[in-house]
């Protein structure tokens, strides 16, 4: 974070995201991004400040783009954690996810950090969105920033890859003289009973935080006016390019049977 933040102020991030296969064939790329950091306890209890919350506008939030659609997106992840058995995450919960420009978007994925009244997080909920509509969530419990956690990979994303294996996850928070940034990695190994095999993907967002103001959201748009739109076009454009590398298409499988992994 930059600057004076005060506690419970919605913040923005900007930043980059990293992608890299590594088998059969190299495929790597990077952009840059922003996204929204989001106190939701705070923001239903006294608004959204700067950005336009649950209403239209160049750059906004909505909280039925989450969990079950609903028009309160903390009643949804509470009632998600206490039926995972977890019920001492009454603290703050930060999300961290991408806006609506010019009304439209898509969450390839959001991370949900939830925390305890005294301030450690509890545990973190991974929202994940296809380009199909359907969601998934994965529930990492005990965290801790800077440490490896895992999940089985039980929800189809790419067309370029299995539901073999599983995902291990790495969150992390730096500051530096004052610059507070945020990293948030995901590497899906596909064959996770060969060490030697290595993770197929490795990818990541990463950014610096700074206060959501009406100059930072200005910033933003005029740096990237459709970066939501972008990000379907680049989902498509990359899929593209790794069907002219001869990457094996994998046909849909079926949904889960539950909305939620833990």
């Amino acid at each position: 974070m930059t600057g004076s933040i005060a506690p419970g102020q919605p913040l923005i991030g900007f930043g980059q995201v990293l992608h890299k296969r590594l088998r059969p064939v190299g495929h790597a790329f990077r952009y840059p991004t922003y996204f929204l950091m989001l106190p939701m306890r705070s923001l239903h209890r006294h608004g959204g400040g700067a950005l336009a919350h649950n209403r239209g506008s160049a750059l906004s939030f909505f909280d039925c783009d989450h969990g079950a659609g609903g028009d309160n997106a903390v009643a949804w992840i509470d009632a998600l954690l206490l039926r995972e058995g977890i019920d001492d995450a009454q603290g703050e919960i930060w999300l961290h996810t991408y806006p609506r420009v010019l009304g439209y978007t898509f969450k390839p994925v959001s991370f949900w950090y939830c925390h305890r009244l005294d301030g450690s997080l509890r545990a973190i909920v991974v929202e994940v969105n296809n380009t199909f509509g359907e969601r998934h969530c994965y529930v990492l419990d005990a965290p801790r920033y800077g440490h490896e956690l895992s999940a089985d990979k039980v929800f189809h994303v790419s067309p370029f890859c299995t539901l073999a294996g599983g995902y291990r996850f790495r969150f992390m928070r730096r500051e530096e003289q004052g610059v507070h940034q945020t990293v948030a990695c995901i590497d899906y190994h596909d064959r996770p009973g060969d060490a030697a095999a290595g993770p197929l993907l490795q990818t990541s967002v990463s950014g610096t935080l700074e206060p959501l103001t009406p100059a930072s959201l200005r910033k933003a748009l005029w740096r990237y006016p459709a970066m939501t739109l972008g990000v379907m076009a680049r989902i498509h454009w990359q899929a593209f390019r790794l069907w002219r590398k001869r990457i094996p298409f994998i046909s849909k499988p079926a949904l889960p049977t539950h909305t939620v992994t833990r």
